[in-house]
């Protein structure tokens, strides 16, 4: 991947407050540095991590963080977790609360659970106009039913992405975002390559959700920002485009819909 490094590209959902990573974070990051990466939004999953995320996210200039409460987490939320929220939302690193959503997959809170902590999430992010980074596992009409109820959000994006294309045609009437993780390198990954074909390039982010879902590459392995030039690799294979146009139009999707300085 020589021709990458020369490239510029914004890893939108990392996972680096991770304890697979306390071993060489350092390395990792000096890595994805080297790969092209010029920023990584570090993203919290509940109140421990999006403490981590922010605090990383002022120990390294390239990282960025958001915070929020994961719904396999929902059940675990306190009026104490409410308040730690709203301070670390105000951090000055901090550009969105996430990841929020549903995740009927496996349901480790009640759904039911996971509802009044999304939407209580969404009105977090809109009252203090911050863009929304949404986990939807087996929960498609869901996710957009209560995103619907919230037309004042200032951005959605909806994170490995794994809808379809009905899905995907919903997100672009409502001006959503959605961002490509690992699993368009896959081999049988028929859907999501139908889906990135369609989809404008103008409204796709690139993701790892490291240390989850590696690339074709390195399945099976951890996962790291690194690697984010594979998917942008296979993204361009699917739309037929350079490499360096969706390297050039996600990284500037990815600015403006964060509010990333250019630099």
């Amino acid at each position: 991947m020589e021709k990458a490094k020369q490239l510029s590209l914004i890893d939108t959902h990392a996972h680096l407050t991770d304890p697979e990573y306390d071993e060489d974070r350092f390395e990792v990051i000096a890595r994805a540095q080297d790969a092209g990466l010029e920023k990584i939004i570090c993203v919290g999953y509940e109140i421990t991590s999006s403490r981590r995320a922010v605090a990383l996210a002022e120990e390294y200039e390239c990282l960025y963080a958001a915070i929020g409460v994961h719904p396999h987490d929902a059940a675990q939320v306190t009026e104490r977790a409410w308040d730690a929220l709203r301070i670390l939302a105000g951090m000055e690193k901090v550009v969105a609360i996430g990841e929020i959503g549903l995740d009927f997959y496996r349901n480790l809170s009640p759904p039911q659970v996971q509802e009044k902590v999304f939407r209580k999430q969404l009105e977090l992010a809109c009252e203090l106009q911050l863009p929304v980074i949404i986990h939807d596992r087996e929960a498609h009409q869901d996710v957009l039913r209560i995103l619907k109820e919230f037309p004042e959000a200032p951005g959605v994006v909806i994170h490995c992405f794994s809808g379809d294309l009905q899905m995907a045609e919903e997100c672009l009437v409502r001006g959503y975002y959605i961002s490509i993780a690992g699993p368009v390198t896959f081999p049988k990954a028929k859907k999501l390559e139908d889906v990135v074909k369609s989809f404008p390039l103008e409204r796709l982010l690139l993701e790892t959700d490291c240390p989850y879902l590696a690339p074709q590459p390195w399945r099976g392995k951890r996962n790291e920002p690194g690697y984010l030039p594979a998917i942008a690799e296979a993204v361009a294979r699917i739309k037929g485009v350079s490499l360096e146009e969706v390297a050039a139009t996600t990284t500037e999707n990815a600015r403006r819909f964060f509010g990333l300085p250019s630099v």
